[in-house]
């Protein structure tokens, strides 16, 4: 990796719409996945509702990667999970149990990813840039990491250290994380029944060691399953389900897997807009399709925009405390005929 000499003015330029997140995350290695390849997921959860994937080319010696980014980012300066022509990918989930961000910088995850994609090879080289930047960092956050090698860690991140748990640590290959740090005060943090639910969705396919992209996107991210209290609103005959502690939320805005490749060639499956009524699509650091890129006024996306269009169906009330409650009746037959466009998308690769 190339030397990186960063002020921290530069940590702090002014960026659009900086917003808490809340998400679902996991990183998967190639022993646990399906295909050999390592994989890395974030099912979102922002304020900013609509997304867009865009291609941000080689300059001055740096890295093309793919990346998500909020609506309105015509700079692509915040990436919120991305790839490069390296096979180096990042996301994070926000923290709420480690140490709190300084008031005078903050919310810099974007801009850290953004760098990270730009000039990281390894997961090592991703260390080796938290180490090298000007404290504080402005974040509170699980940095996950992947690199073509194989190699993978979560970076639980505060303003001046962080604590890292490799993936080849974890006897099963997978490491989830929500919006929680392990190495965090046990007693705060968010997330702890999503951690739940995304494992117990999820561990079948863990212990048989075959994951893919569509466990993520096609049940995860589509699941209104409660680990706490065993019901799933998905497969139960009410209408209204009340909107909490589910992996897909009112906030949720994508869901994207990225399966990496050591050739240049990974792959990033990407769901924009609400994650159960959105289809997903195939996008590459050398091919975006035009439906996730910010061709619509106002730098959105189509796909974004059209997921978001059935989404304020299933949230037909908009009065008092309406938006908590989903129109499961609506939804159930949208939902399932996303997954099945969605699955078609994945058999065609």
């Amino acid at each position: 990796m190339r030397p990186i000499r960063l002020t921290a003015a530069v940590l702090a330029i002014a960026l659009l719409g900086a917003t808490a997140e809340a998400c679902t995350s996991a990183i998967v290695s190639g022993s646990a996945s399906a295909s050999g390849h390592p994989m890395i997921w974030k099912h979102r959860d922002t304020s900013c509702e609509s997304n867009f994937v865009e291609r941000v080319p080689a300059k001055d010696g740096r890295h093309a990667y793919i990346a998500l980014f909020n609506a309105g980012d015509s700079l692509l300066s915040e990436a919120w999970i991305g790839v490069n022509d390296a096979g180096f990918a990042i996301m994070n989930t926000s923290s709420y149990n480690l140490a709190p961000n300084s008031e005078k910088y903050r919310d810099r995850e974007g801009i850290i990813m953004s760098l990270a994609l730009s000039c990281c090879r390894t997961v090592d080289d991703f260390a080796s840039l938290l180490d090298s930047l000007p404290r504080p960092l402005g974040v509170q956050a699980n940095f996950g990491v992947v690199d073509a090698a194989g190699d993978g860690a979560f970076f639980e991140t505060d303003d001046l250290t962080y604590t890292r748990y490799n993936l080849n640590d974890e006897p099963n290959g997978v490491i989830i994380r929500t919006n929680y740090s392990f190495s965090g005060n046990a007693e705060d943090g968010r997330g702890y029944i999503r951690y739940n639910n995304a494992a117990m969705l999820l561990k079948d396919k863990i212990d048989s060691h075959s994951m893919t992209p569509a466990d993520f996107t096609e049940t995860v991210s589509r699941s209104f399953y409660n680990s706490l209290t065993g019901c799933d609103a998905s497969a139960d005959s009410i209408r209204w389900a009340v909107d909490q502690d589910y992996v897909p939320r009112h906030s949720s805005s994508a869901s994207v897997v990225i399966e990496i490749s050591d050739d240049g060639s990974s792959t990033m499956w990407t769901a924009l807009g609400y994650p159960p009524c959105a289809v997903v699509s195939k996008a590459t650091v050398r091919s975006v399709p035009d439906d996730l890129r910010p061709l619509l006024p106002g730098f959105r996306s189509a796909a974004a925009e059209q997921s978001l269009e059935k989404k304020r169906k299933a949230f037909p009330i908009t009065r008092g405390n309406g938006q908590k409650y989903i129109d499961m009746d609506y939804l159930r037959p949208v939902s399932a005929e996303c997954h099945k466009i969605s699955m078609k998308n994945y058999e065609r690769d």
